[in-house]
This record gives C-alpha cells, sequence and structure tokens, in this order.
C-alpha cells in the first residue's frame, strides 16, 4: 500500500492530550486543528476502553482513525462502534479468581468495583465511569502491597499467560499485545510518511521510542521516565508544559521541524 498520509500521530489520552486533573484537552485544539488542515492522522492509544473511545473520538473530529484501546490489547476500527465480544476479559477475570486470596486482595480492579468505586478511583463522571467498566479485553486495577508481593502476584499471572503494564496510576492486566504492537499494524496499513508519539508514562515508552519523533509529556504528578532510547540523538523529546499545553507546544514545533505546515 502506498502513504495515505503524509504524518500519523499517536497519542496517549489521560495526562498527554487530556489533563490529568480536569480531564480537559481544549489547550490542544490549535494542534489539533493544524492536524486535520493538513489531513494527518490522530490515532489515540489509551488504557480507555472503546465504550469510552467511541464518543470522545467523535468529539475530538478523530472518527476516521482507528484507535488503540485498553493499552494496546484492543485495536477500534475506523468509524467504528461496534460492542464486541468480552470473552477475553471473562477469562482474565477467571483466572484473577484462583489467585490466593493474599494476593489477589492486594489488587483492587475495575470489575470487583462497582461504578461507584470507580469513581472515586479515577475522578470520572458517573456515566464516565459506566463505560470504564465496559471492558473486553483487560483489567485495570491499583495494587496495594508491596513490591514483593506484586512480583509474587505478577509470577502468578505469567504462568497463566497474562501480561501487566504499568500505566499513569493503574497496573492493567490482558492477554498480551500492547500499543506499540497495534502501532505498528497502523503503521503497516497507512504507511505515513512520518510519525510521531506523544505519551507520559511506562505503558508509552516502546511506542514512543518506536515512532520517528517521541514526546514525553511532561506530568507533575509522577516521577519522570528515565532517559530513552533515541533521547541524545534528538528524536526523543521532553516538554517543559505538561498535558494538553505541552502537547500543543510539542505538535506544532515538530512540524516546522519536518516542515509540514
Amino acid at each position: 500500500m502506498t502513504a495515505t498520509t503524509d504524518l500519523i500521530v499517536f497519542t496517549d489520552l489521560d495526562g498527554t492530550l487530556i489533563d490529568h486533573d480536569t480531564y480537559d484537552w481544549s489547550p490542544a485544539q490549535p494542534a489539533l486543528s493544524a492536524l486535520k488542515g493538513m489531513s494527518a492522522g490522530v490515532v489515540l492509544a489509551s488504557s480507555k476502553t472503546a465504550a469510552e473511545i467511541i464518543p470522545l473520538r467523535q468529539t475530538l473530529g478523530l472518527h476516521q482513525w482507528p484507535a488503540i484501546v485498553e493499552n494496546g490489547a484492543g485495536i477500534l476500527s475506523p468509524n467504528g462502534a461496534e460492542t464486541q465480544d468480552a470473552s477475553q476479559y471473562n477469562e482474565l477475570l477467571s483466572i484473577l479468581t484462583k489467585i490466593p486470596p493474599a494476593l489477589r486482595d492486594l489488587f483492587r480492579g475495575f470489575g470487583a468495583c462497582s461504578p461507584e468505586q470507580v469513581i472515586d478511583m479515577t475522578g470520572l463522571t458517573a456515566k464516565a465511569a459506566q463505560l470504564a467498566k465496559q471492558r473486553m479485553f483487560s483489567e485495570p486495577g491499583l495494587w496495594l502491597g508491596t513490591d514483593m508481593q506484586k512480583a509474587e502476584f505478577l509470577k502468578i499471572l505469567t504462568a497463566q499467560g497474562v501480561t501487566a503494564q504499568q500505566g499513569g496510576r493503574f497496573l492493567s492486566l490482558s492477554f498480551g499485545t500492547n500499543k506499540v504492537d497495534q502501532m505498528r499494524r497502523i503503521i503497516e496499513t497507512y504507511r505515513p510518511k512520518h510519525t510521531i508519539a506523544l505519551g507520559d508514562a511506562p505503558n508509552d515508552v516502546k511506542m514512543l521510542e518506536h515512532a520517528e519523533f517521541g514526546v514525553v509529556i511532561a506530568n507533575p504528578h509522577r516521577s519522570p521516565l528515565p532517559p530513552l532510547t533515541g533521547e541524545e540523538d534528538g528524536h526523543i523529546l521532553r516538554t517543559k508544559a505538561s498535558g494538553p499545553m505541552g502537547w500543543n507546544m510539542a505538535i506544532h514545533d515538530l512540524l516546522d521541524r519536518l516542515e509540514l505546515h
């Protein structure tokens, strides 16, 4: 397939395109408009579910592009609003029930929480919390134990074919694929001339390093990511401004650098 766009931008949401506290994305609107004006692709890549991504993608005017959901455990097709099979998620919950209670109880997953508890954990609205519980591929949750207990918990899960990714707030469990796996598939399909990836958390690192240019968005709520591959030669950048403000500035700077305005 020949190139269908000069640029595709892959972006995390919470703490990156969307403000960590307010969930506002409006400071990024100028850069989003610039990308739309040049027909660049913007692929949302998040721990959010398809049910959460569908209305947000529509609001952002990005419905014609695929989206990476549940930390890369699934993908939402362009213009897709389909309800998919939740058998993977149910199998994952079944495995969790077989873990010794002393360890299992240290992981507070969304599946075991009421919508009210999800609201307390995330700060989401009641409607958004309901959407966050409509999972198909992965189980995010808070780890409440020690690092040693966490290692034992993950050892048991690994033996059952379950993998874990640490995001900004939550430990996310699934049966395999991550953001960069889905990113590779999308690049293979669309063949863009340039790629940019933006994120702020450990589960974004591989995606940032795989892009032509990766951008670490500043997040004052957590320790910064360690130095990444490609940072010394200028292919990994870091913003001073956080959230959507940093996102907006980084995109404009890179469009100038790539002479794509």
